[in-house]
């Protein structure tokens, strides 16, 4: 028998993949945004995105994007983008946070740029999962006014060979996420089962 307790927990970021989120800045660079809430309904991927952030800006301007999925090996790149802006100056309450701007977060991250096949926006050529996409629709919730939620399509999947199953599928025995678990990161670990609709 278990035994539960009413808590209030800061955020609620109960175990989620971690997406760097490429978008084009005004001058034609690429700014990389890593956020912790998203999910997919079919080919359409919603992203949670911080108002007044650059790569909120940016979507707004380009509607363009690409959805970078890293592997959990890549937690300390990951991280190391998490201080950073592309917002020069940078605003007052990210400052409170200890933001501090960036410019090439490709160099300061480690990780280097690919060139997208129908979008503007670079891929973050070492995650392994690369979804493009176009903005369909940008809310500003009007319950919460610090966030916003963004609806895009997917348009093209590049996907690492060393995942692929087939012609068409993940292998998800091959494909290890990196989750965002109350700030904390994790990977998956051992296969438990599957659904009965899985192909693989």
């Amino acid at each position: 028998m278990t035994s539960h307790v009413a808590i209030q927990p800061k955020i609620l970021y109960y175990g989620t993949p971690v997406v760097l989120l490429t978008t084009e800045n005004e001058d034609g660079t690429t700014n990389i945004s890593p956020i912790s809430s998203s999910w997919a309904l079919g080919y359409h991927v919603i992203l949670g995105l911080g108002y007044g952030s650059q790569g909120l800006e940016n979507l707004r301007r380009t509607k363009e994007c690409v959805i970078n999925l890293p592997e959990s090996s890549m937690w300390r790149q990951v991280e190391a983008l998490a201080p950073l802006t592309g917002r020069n100056p940078v605003p007052a309450y990210k400052q409170e946070l200890g933001f501090r701007h960036e410019a090439d977060k490709f160099h300061a991250a480690d990780l280097f740029a690919l060139e997208s096949e129908l979008v503007r926006p670079k891929r973050v050529g070492n995650c392994p999962l690369q979804l493009e996409a176009v903005v369909k629709n940008i809310r500003i919730p009007d319950y919460a006014d610090f966030f916003a939620i963004v609806e895009t399509e997917v348009k093209r999947v590049h996907a690492d060979s060393r995942i692929v199953l087939g012609a068409n599928h993940i292998d998800p025995a091959a494909w290890n996420p990196l989750i965002y678990n109350f700030r904390h990161y994790f990977g998956l670990g051992d296969e438990l089962g599957k659904t009965y609709r899985s192909e693989t």
